[in-house]
């Protein structure tokens, strides 16, 4: 038994999810509760973001998506979403290095062009540098919303029927996931939502329609490995029909 996995039990080990994603939420709230700028309340949240994404690898989850910047976030104040940039920047300067040495792949998603020039580049950056790596991948919901992807995907599927590339008779589920963003990545087995907030947010609402939902009120910034394993624990217990019985 790796280090990574001593403190769980044989059953958490043995029904691991392959792909996490996580709704980190709290950030502005453990910034206020200690009357602090709603900035640092991100900064902090960026070292569980350093520390989940660590963890997830060490345990040998595949696929961690993390909900970094919704697109309805565009509509805070000015100064914020120029400092969240400015971090994201940052954090990409920073962290790509110790991604590349574990074996991280990066992907985005999300509406990109809406970002600032200089992210985008950053971004581009990174994701050719981890390229290579075959361990976690870590994708990202950057200016992401779930109804702007339907909506996308619905548009590009119009497009083949008015060109007559595809009959309206053969638009199948798998047809619609094929043109959202996420067509290279597999569903999510669990959804996490820190902060207590009983609302997926607009985040991959077609993706999670068989997700297991893991709420805990704990704000994202003291959100780290031990209330992530408590989470793949509460994930392990639960008994997944599909529908069936």
């Amino acid at each position: 038994m790796s280090a990574a996995t001593s403190n769980l039990t044989a059953e958490t080990i043995a029904n691991m999810p392959r792909h996490v994603a996580v709704i980190m939420d709290g950030n502005g709230r453990w910034a206020k509760a200690r009357h602090l700028p709603r900035i640092e309340g991100h900064r902090r949240g960026a070292d569980s973001a350093r520390e989940i994404i660590r963890s997830a690898g060490e345990l040998g989850i595949k696929y961690l998506t993390l909900y970094a910047f919704s697109a309805e976030n565009w509509n805070r104040p000015k100064d914020e979403v120029d400092a969240l940039m400015k971090y994201l920047v940052h954090y990409l300067k920073s962290e790509t290095k110790d991604l590349l040495k574990n074996n991280v792949r990066l992907e985005v998603i999300g509406q990109i062009h809406r970002l600032p020039e200089n992210v985008q580049e950053h971004l581009a950056k990174s994701i050719a540098t981890l390229s290579k790596n075959n361990g976690l991948t870590l994708i990202m919901a950057l200016s992401y919303g779930s109804r702007i992807e339907i909506v996308d995907a619905v548009r590009q599927i119009a497009e083949k029927v008015k060109q007559g590339k595809l009959d309206p008779a053969d638009v199948t589920e798998a047809i619609i996931s094929q043109h959202l963003w996420t067509r290279n990545i597999p569903d999510p087995d669990l959804l996490i939502r820190t902060s207590g907030e009983m609302r997926l947010s607009n985040f991959l609402l077609w993706q999670i329609s068989y997700a297991e939902l893991v709420i805990t009120p704990t704000l994202w910034p003291d959100f780290r490995k031990p209330q992530f394993c408590a989470a793949l624990e509460e994930y392990a217990k639960r008994h997944r029909r599909f529908g069936g019985i």
